[in-house]
């Protein structure tokens, strides 16, 4: 097989850089560890909605300055988001980035803990649910790793383990005393000798650390890594340092002028590159991009493949479905935050216009956890094989790049919730409208349900998953937690994902997954439309519960007009809202053989009589844990339900 055509120039600039050590530049991207906080947030859904734009800011900052941190969720509650990110200054900023990539593709795996630690050999990443800016120490957390003998290389020349010993104890020494002097932002690095042994060390601090806190931190970074010797490696992972040492020299030389290393290495620099000058400069430029290219992939197409096997990989490459990560990427400005369309749980979705001039949606998902790309393939495999007029329709993907990419029909009104939500906007959702969008949707679950080839339960039905297009007709969207199964299949029993205050009390209680379980989110939706009251809160607590208990008791008590959105109650369309609301309360019911199947909803919704008598029990009555969005395989006992004797008569046929 012919090599790539970067191969030569890699080839020949491997050679130059094997004379030439000072002119070397590496990213440093291996990991050095991870650690993830050992407590679960309170609301995963809040956390997710706060932690995928704080990573989005941490990386801005820190591909522009080498550092940066960042802070979403408001005022510091429990679900806040801090995050922290740094490159070691020896880093060039296009290394810096390379590096700073892995981070944002593995830190996430600490994700739904409400903290996370990766250390690289050449940046750092954390996040949290409390500002830890100016943490120097943390005992918990703070460690240090040793190689084993073998892991380093050779003792230099002649030297025993001793003398080694010696020459990391003055390495350390030096370099902790360079990154705390005066300008030095925290960085040092140089070389140490002892009975002809020689060893190398690397420390940095974080910026957010004033010096006193950096010598702190490096002084007790220096004493737990020391005794690692004569071990050929070692590295102090700590809350605002990283120090490193080892038996060859580590860091990028053409960046450390000022450290303690010896000025004989700029003298040979100076001498190498009058030599080479300019030569070697469009070589290096050409083995970074190469360089750049390959982590990509490893980041993108092979990490899926890996991950989920290349049966469907390949099939989405061949296909028309494929886009081309660049050209996404350009499409939405690169991203910018002026195009944002919204966030989701898991990731966020940018306004993009094609070459041809096309508006499309661009779903960024760069969690790529063996999780998140089960979810990125799941959506693109069911939502790829159905049609509807209320669904949202699939444009492509892309695989190729440092994140997964799904292509979607562009709406301009963006999502129910914006206007459902938004006092501002809702009057624009008058009671036709909602009765339209609330037909739509059961039209478009029905078709999931029993129409389609593939039997799909869509798991997450909820305001901001219905898009509105430019007439505001609905169109169901985000099918990553969907699940499919045969004609022959009564139920599957899952571990339990979706949002609380929507999941059936089923399907949370014994993982029982059945179309009731999207029945009753819709029902849940049917209330919020018509009351225009979130279900969910934004405290953690069972907002559906409320929503369910108010709704009902104003049903019993026939004060309606109590209950309904005022912004567009009218006397003249109480029977229909009656209507409405009955809907919605059946869907809703605690057993879920009371619950209609969605085309019998989409029949009720078209036969607008309203003297139907439908017996109704009492919804269900939780007794929920604040936890919400819970991931697959989480499955705990969390509610009871109470389905009392009918209270009210009505009736369905």
């Amino acid at each position: 097989m012919a090599p790539p055509p970067e191969a030569p120039v890699a080839l020949v600039l491997a050679v130059i850089l094997a004379l030439c050590p000072a002119a070397s530049a590496d990213p440093r991207a291996s990991v050095a560890g991870q650690a993830c906080a050992p407590g679960t947030a309170v609301s995963a859904s809040a956390l997710a909605d706060n932690f995928v734009p704080a990573m989005d800011d941490l990386n801005t900052n820190v591909s522009a300055h080498g550092f940066g941190t960042s802070a979403v969720g408001g005022s510091g509650g429990p679900n806040t988001v801090f995050g922290l990110g740094q490159c070691m200054r020896d880093l060039s900023p296009v290394d810096c980035k390379l590096c700073f990539a892995e981070v944002r593709s593995l830190l996430p795996k600490c994700y739904p803990r409400v903290g996370g630690r990766l250390y690289l050999d050449g940046c750092f990443g954390r996040y949290g649910n409390y500002s830890f800016f100016g943490e120097a120490l943390d005992a918990a957390a703070d460690a240090a790793v040793c190689s084993s003998a073998a892991e380093g290389g050779n003792y230099t020349g002649a030297a025993g383990p001793r003398a080694f010993a010696a020459a990391v104890r003055t390495a350390l020494a030096n370099v902790t005393a360079a990154a705390v002097a005066p300008g030095s932002l925290g960085f040092g690095a140089g070389s140490a000798a002892s009975g002809g042994a020689t060893a190398f060390a690397l420390a940095q601090c974080w910026e957010s650390l004033n010096a006193t806190a950096c010598a702190q931190c490096l002084r007790a970074a220096s004493g737990a890594v020391a005794p690692c010797a004569p071990a050929t490696e070692g590295r102090a992972l700590f809350a605002g340092c990283y120090l490193r040492y080892s038996t060859r020299r580590f860091w990028n030389v053409n960046a450390t002028a000022g450290s303690s290393s010896s000025g004989n290495n700029g003298v040979a620099w100076i001498l190498v590159g009058s030599f080479l000058g300019a030569f070697a400069v469009v070589l290096i430029i050409a083995f970074l991009a190469w360089k750049k290219r390959t982590l990509r992939r490893k980041n993108g197409c092979n990490s899926f493949i890996d991950m989920y096997g290349d049966g469907l990989s390949v099939r989405i490459a061949q296909s028309s479905l494929n886009f081309k990560y660049e050209e996404l990427r350009k499409a939405t400005n690169y991203f910018d935050p002026s195009n944002k369309l919204g966030q989701g749980s898991y990731g966020a979705v940018y306004k993009a216009v094609l070459l041809d001039g096309k508006e499309v949606a661009v779903k960024r998902l760069f969690l790529n956890t063996r999780q998140w790309v089960d979810q990125f393939f799941n959506e693109v495999d069911l939502i790829s094989q159905v049609r509807h007029k209320n669904l949202v329709k699939l444009l492509g993907c892309s695989m190729n790049g440092p994140e997964s990419l799904l292509v979607y029909e562009y709406y301009f009104n963006k999502s129910l919730d914006l206007f459902l939500f938004d006092t501002s906007r809702r009057r624009n959702l008058t009671w036709d409208i909602r009765v339209d969008i609330i037909q739509g949707i059961a039209e478009g679950l029905s078709y999931l349900h029993e129409e389609s080839e593939t039997r799909i339960i869509h798991r997450d039905i909820k305001a901001s998953n219905i898009l509105l297009d430019d007439k505001l007709k609905p169109k169901i969207t985000d099918f990553g937690l969907a699940r499919a199964f045969g004609e022959d299949v009564t139920h599957l029993t899952t571990g339990v994902a979706g949002t609380l205050g929507y999941m059936a009390p089923e399907y949370i209680v014994h993982g029982h997954l059945t179309e009731k379980a999207d029945v009753f989110s819709y029902g849940v939706l049917v209330l919020e439309i018509v009351t225009g009251k979130r279900c969910s809160s934004s405290n953690g607590s069972h907002g559906g519960q409320v929503l369910l208990t108010k709704v009902w008791k104003h049903y019993k008590d026939n004060t309606i007009e109590m209950i309904v959105d005022r912004s567009i109650y009218e006397d003249s369309i109480r029977d229909e809202v009656m209507h409405i609301l009955q809907i919605g309360l059946l869907c809703t019911q605690a057993n879920s053989d009371d619950r209609p199947t969605m085309g019998k909803v989409v029949e009720l919704l078209r036969n607008h009589r309203n003297d139907l008598e439908i017996v109704l029990s009492d919804p269900p009555f939780l007794n929920v844990e604040p936890v919400e969005n819970m991931q697959e395989g989480e499955h705990s006992q969390l509610l009871s339900t109470n389905s009392a004797p009918s209270l009210a008569r009505l009736d369905l046929t």
